[in-house]
């Protein structure tokens, strides 16, 4: 009975126990409501089903009143991963027909694509989105402050910040097109203009975007041309103070408590938040999000590919069971998928790849550290520059890869010295193996006979002529014919 209780709590549908209704009911019931309902809703018969349909006309009306607010949180960049995390809520959200999706936010910024994949899905959500910059400490800036302007509700923690919007210059571009002259704001204060006509389109795409944003929303357009253009930012009570967010609030039910009563407009019509007693839902990333999360990370996708490469070079110069191959290809695919969601630098990408070369050409022909200085060198500038643009969260530590390109060294070093040993051990198996070994004349014979080696009966050829007994060596093996000689004095077997 207990256990038929948990799973009717846990049920948000209905229908599953009395099929005819198809009401979802989104609100927890008592234990007693629960165990004194069962034996109606599985019994069977005309009188128990009547009894199943007056206990769901009792229900409905607690399941209308029932209120459910959706908690979701972005702790880091924005990236692919946190944009199918958020969609995801966003989805059961609708599914639930939640008062409310609460994202609670702490980013640096990150990548232009996934945030507008999230922006979309607020903008077309029947679902209220509110963006709750939190706890104290937390930010809001770049990518951020664009999804707090789309958002329907935004607040902030005491302590937090947002803002630093303009976007970062992706490409191998250099300051070139650079106007000669600082140009005139619209407030008549002169500001740097941007270093390329690239950059220039960008900044005003960007300009543009997060003050249709404002305007949808009725937020402080003025500022936020200042956030892309000048890339300021605002504290928490400055923000509140210049209409860039609707209030502080210290923690989650300080938070719900202010939204609650608020009118928020949907692509549906004008709804008024109803939050009083709501049941809270929290959202955790699912194992396939966490995955793609840290795959996707740069530092995580730059050990995966050297991963990959140094379990198929191992594979390859010392042949056995597999696992290196199979560990180093499995690797190797997932970097190339996390680096194919990134913005990679294709100078950067050669250059990691001419340091691995020579690395490795340093270890299999050693030039007195030459090649390997030099691969070293290129390895870490390769790396440093892999991500094409200084993408807030994106980035690739130089305090990580310096010791990863020694590690490199090392580790390519190894597999180098493993591989020359293996080349230089004897023959053991095969033709190769036979080659110098002795044998015993079987007969006397002239040019062709028999003679035994390894166990087995061979025949033989020599141009010297051979008595029964006598020890030859093996000098070539011709299909099943040994090529022997005499063996001189004092030679050893």
């Amino acid at each position: 009975m207990d256990a038929e209780i948990g799973k009717l709590k846990n049920q948000t549908d209905i229908s599953a126990y009395c099929p005819l209704t198809s009401m979802r009911v989104y609100s927890t019931y008592s234990d007693d409501c629960l165990r004194n309902a069962m034996p109606l809703l599985s019994g069977k018969g005309s009188m128990k089903r009547l009894f199943c349909i007056i206990v769901v006309l009792l229900l409905l009306p607690l399941a209308a009143f029932a209120k459910t607010v959706v908690v979701a949180g972005i702790d880091g960049a924005i990236s692919p991963a946190s944009a199918a995390y958020f969609l995801r809520a966003l989805d059961e959200a609708k599914q639930a027909r939640a008062e409310l999706l609460v994202l609670r936010l702490n980013t640096p910024g990150g990548l232009d694509s996934a945030m507008r994949e999230m922006i979309q899905g607020i903008l077309a959500s029947p679902v209220p989105v509110a963006i709750f910059v939190s706890p104290s400490g937390a930010r809001a800036a770049s990518a951020g402050t664009y999804l707090l302007y789309a958002s329907h509700i935004a607040a902030m923690a005491p302590g937090t910040n947002l803002g630093a919007a303009t976007p970062v210059a992706i490409g191998m571009g250099g300051e070139t097109n650079k106007p000669p002259a600082a140009e005139k704001s619209t407030e008549g204060q002169e500001r740097a203009p941007p270093a390329s006509a690239m950059e220039k389109k960008a900044v005003h795409d960007a300009a543009a975007y997060l003050r249709s944003l404002a305007q949808l929303r009725g937020r402080n357009a003025e500022w936020a041309e200042k956030a892309v253009r000048k890339a300021e930012s605002l504290s928490a009570e400055e923000a509140v103070k210049l209409k860039v967010v609707d209030f502080i609030a210290t923690d989650l039910p300080d938070f719900l408590s202010r939204a609650d009563g608020r009118n928020v407009s949907l692509a549906q019509g004008e709804t008024k938040l109803t939050l009083t007693n709501a049941t809270i839902v929290t959202i955790e990333p699912n194992w396939q999000e966490q995955l793609l999360a840290a795959v996707a990370d740069p530092n995580i996708a730059l050990i995966l590919m050297l991963l990959g490469i140094y379990g198929l070079l191992f594979e390859f110069y010392t042949p056995g069971f597999g696992v290196a191959g199979v560990i180093g290809a499995i690797s190797l695919l997932l970097a190339l998928y996390a680096l194919a969601m990134l913005p990679i630098n294709a100078v950067g990408a050669l250059l990691l790849l001419v340091g691995i070369v020579l690395m490795a050409a340093e270890a299999f022909a050693p030039s007195f550290g030459i090649l390997g200085i030099g691969g070293i060198t290129a390895f870490i500038a390769g790396s440093l520059m892999l991500i094409d643009g200084n993408i807030p969260g994106m980035e690739i530590s130089l305090n990580f890869v310096v010791p990863l390109a020694i590690t490199s060294a090392l580790v390519l070093a190894s597999i180098g010295a493993f591989a020359l040993r293996s080349r230089q051990r004897p023959a053991v198996t095969g033709t190769e193996a036979m080659l110098g070994s002795t044998a015993v004349v079987l007969e006397d014979f002239e040019h062709e006979g028999w003679v035994q080696a390894f166990g087995e009966r061979w025949h033989a050829r020599s141009e010297t002529a051979l008595i029964h007994g006598a020890q030859v060596r093996i000098m070539a093996v011709e299909g099943l014919t040994l090529v022997v000689q005499p063996e001189q004095k004092g030679e050893k077997s």
